[in-house]
């Protein structure tokens, strides 16, 4: 019997009776208590040989990983956290495989938006904002693995202001006064979009122009100042004004020179005024 009965287990069966069957893209639905990282266990059956349509579940992870190694640890039943097992191949070329985290980016802000009824936006390449502010409430991982892509979400559903990390600012559904926080449904929508998604991704062999189409007007980092902050200290500031063909972010910088980023952590700049978007000229 669970302690907290704001926030009730997920039921393996319910979640396998509506999203696996003739026809889905998920064929195995597995909850566990418990797991040190959600993209970890994923992998592990990826190097195993398991099929495409894994979704693997925890209601408690506490070594999850986000971008630049920071750590993603969800308190009991306060937040979906999750990984799903792709293979994309032979119909996307490997090279387009890239994709895949910024496409689950979009399925993520839409499904939120929709179902959750909270403005739900991303800062680039997936990091989920809610709301007008600019607080975090989810993060995914991708991660190859032979033949296969992982990718893992952490959303916060329930989580309250003290369980949230004091070092970031972040928020959770909860918090942004989302009229739906039940866990099950939630997770449903998220994984029928991330499937239409993807499944229309692959018939098109991995070309990325619809997925760019859908992705510019949920990102809350276009038309923005930003500063783009790279290991070893390195930053460079700019207005950030376009995504390239291959999902990179154009800085254009103080000097007028344009530069693409294909990774870097992205910090979203007060400005004395807005800045227009889309850009003139």
């Amino acid at each position: 019997m669970y302690e907290d009965l704001r926030r009730p287990p997920l039921r393996t069966a319910a979640l396998t009776a509506a999203l696996t069957g003739a026809g889905s893209l998920w064929r195995e639905v597995r909850v566990l208590a418990d797991a040190p990282s959600t993209n970890a266990v994923a992998v592990a059956a990826a190097a195993a040989g398991a099929a495409e349509g894994l979704v693997v579940v925890a209601e408690s992870q506490s070594a999850g990983r986000g971008r630049l190694d920071r750590s993603w640890v969800s308190p009991p039943r306060a937040g979906l956290t999750f990984s799903v097992l792709l293979r994309p191949g032979p119909a996307v070329p490997m090279a387009r495989w890239g994709w895949l985290p910024l496409l689950a980016g979009t399925a993520l802000a839409r499904a939120v938006g929709a179902h959750a009824e909270v403005p739900a936006r991303l800062k680039w390449p997936n990091d989920l904002l809610l709301g007008s502010g600019e607080r975090k409430a989810a993060g995914i991982l991708a991660e190859s693995v032979e033949g296969a892509v992982v990718v893992g979400v952490g959303l916060n559903v329930t989580t309250t202001v003290a369980e949230l990390p004091a070092d970031r600012p972040a928020t959770s559904l909860a918090i942004e006064g989302s009229p739906a926080l039940d866990r099950e449904p939630l997770l449903r929508a998220v994984l029928r979009t991330l499937a239409a998604d993807y499944t229309a991704w692959r018939a098109g062999g991995g070309d990325p122009a619809a997925l760019l189409a859908a992705y510019r007007p949920l990102c809350a980092t276009l038309g923005r100042r930003v500063r783009v902050e790279q290991s070893g200290g390195r930053a460079t500031e700019g207005v950030a004004v376009d995504l390239d063909d291959e999902g990179r972010l154009v800085v254009e910088q103080p000097d007028g020179v344009r530069r693409s980023w294909a990774f870097g952590d992205v910090v979203h700049l007060q400005a004395s005024s807005p800045v227009s978007w889309p850009p003139s000229g």
